[in-house]
């Protein structure tokens, strides 16, 4: 076999080098979204997807990475696949959900899915804006099934007299949490926790809850970051551990209490729901409030919570405080409410809502501060019981008067077109 040259290895070695050279000077030249690829780790870490989307929309291959959904071995198709009632469309050869739903999520998570969706943060929270519109009549029945009179109900005419661009804007924005899917479920779980990092630690954060339990109709965030327990996550924040498991949850996690210790999470061995609804007593949020019809159940499922910290004697107080609130708050609320009622009897306003300034007032004074009473109550806001909620509560009252007293001298029925707040009174 004759013998290779050191000249002919020499010159192969060189062209061999020449062309390697050249395709990493032609690959250079290439526009980045040619070479970009991600490594096998990551391809492997977020399935086929993440080739393109680690390109185009980068973050949420992180956010994915870093979820326990990742670390369970759940992929993007797993949970953008249609399922039953859903939209398909194709996208680079794959056939994915038009819109995903809270039901993507029930094919794993079906208990806390039904667990949902009989709670009040499904159809009552859209249907609290939007009436029935977009329910099917399966949907409405479901709804009606667990929150009597709460779905068939009219659109609420505050987004009426504001217009849609507001009601989209503003209104839809906390209450699609409930919205009715073309699929047969409600709302979507992103809305707590997120869409790709799927996380529970950033449901229990009690900002997450504040982006919709805020301002002066619900201020529920407001009265915990006042409250003993609000300051004491404040001031121990990296004590806290937010990513224990739902079901080995323990007082040394969560130290004291954030939004979801007390109304959702399985401490110390308590039942996990994700009805937000279940431990509680009254319809804190109504005009005039009233026990829920479970709601002996929910009071003793909330003091159990209670008890990992407080004494029993301690939790048995606080609630019988909170009650005379309640029941002061109640019966101021009736009080206001049967003043206007006497303007329609006589002539002197007509039904339409919101179009005289008493009609403001009335509203403002139960949505508003009556309600900031109840809630500053029962989650130990003391300023929201008094400047927010009672003081607020006399204001109105004495202005409330006053305008009824003026209708009455004119003797004109009220009501002749919309007046805003402020505006001169006919």
């Amino acid at each position: 076999m004759p013998s290779v040259s050191f000249k002919s290895v020499f010159i192969a070695v060189l062209l061999g080098t020449a062309i390697i050279v050249a395709a990493l000077l032609v690959n250079s030249r290439r526009p980045s979204v040619e070479t970009a690829q991600p490594n096998a780790e990551l391809v492997r870490a977020t399935g086929k997807c993440a080739e393109c989307h680690a390109r185009e929309t980068s973050a949420i291959v992180h956010q994915f990475e870093r979820s326990r959904h990742a670390e369970r071995g759940v992929n993007c198709l797993d949970c953008h696949r249609p399922v039953e009632g859903q939209a398909p469309m194709e996208h680079r050869g794959f056939t994915l959900a038009r819109s995903l739903t809270a039901k993507n999520c029930a094919q794993c998570h079906a208990t806390e899915y039904e667990q949902f969706a009989r709670s009040r943060h499904a159809g009552p929270s859209w249907a609290a804006v939007r009436g029935t519109q977009g329910f099917s009549p399966e949907q409405i029945a479901l709804g009606e099934r667990f929150h009597p009179g709460w779905i068939k109900r009219p659109a609420h005419p505050v987004g009426e007299m504001e217009g849609e661009a507001a009601t989209v804007g503003g209104c839809d924005a906390c209450h699609d949490i409930g919205k009715p899917n073309a699929d047969g479920s409600f709302g979507t779980c992103t809305e707590c926790h997120s869409r790709h990092s799927s996380s529970v630690a950033l449901a229990r954060e009690p900002r997450t809850c504040g982006q919709c339990h805020m301002g002066p109709d619900h201020s529920q965030i407001e009265i915990f970051e006042e409250s003993k327990h609000g300051v004491i996550f404040t001031a121990q924040r990296e004590r806290f551990n937010l990513n224990a498991h739902p079901k080995q949850l323990t007082t040394v996690d969560m130290p004291a209490p954030t939004c979801t210790t007390c109304h959702m999470s399985g401490l110390e061995g308590l039942k996990v729901t994700h009805n937000p609804g279940e431990r509680l007593a009254w319809f804190l949020f109504a005009p005039v409030s009233t026990r829920r019809p479970e709601g002996n159940s929910g009071e003793l499922q909330m003091k159990e919570v209670c008890l990992k910290c407080h004494a029993h004697t301690q939790v048995e107080n606080f609630y019988a405080i909170a009650e005379k609130v309640l029941l002061n708050t109640n019966e101021r609320v009736k009080e206001a409410q049967a003043v206007v009622a006497a303007l329609r009897k006589d002539g002197l306003l007509d039904d339409k809502p919101f179009n005289h300034p008493i009609k403001f007032v009335e509203f403002d004074l139960w949505h508003y501060f009556g309600r900031t009473a109840k809630h500053g109550a029962f989650m130990g806001g003391a300023d929201f019981v008094q400047w927010h909620g009672n003081y607020e509560l006399a204001r109105l009252r004495n202005e409330l008067d006053a305008m009824a007293e003026e209708l009455r001298t004119k003797g004109g029925k009220g009501g002749s077109g919309p007046v805003k707040p402020g505006d001169a009174r006919p």
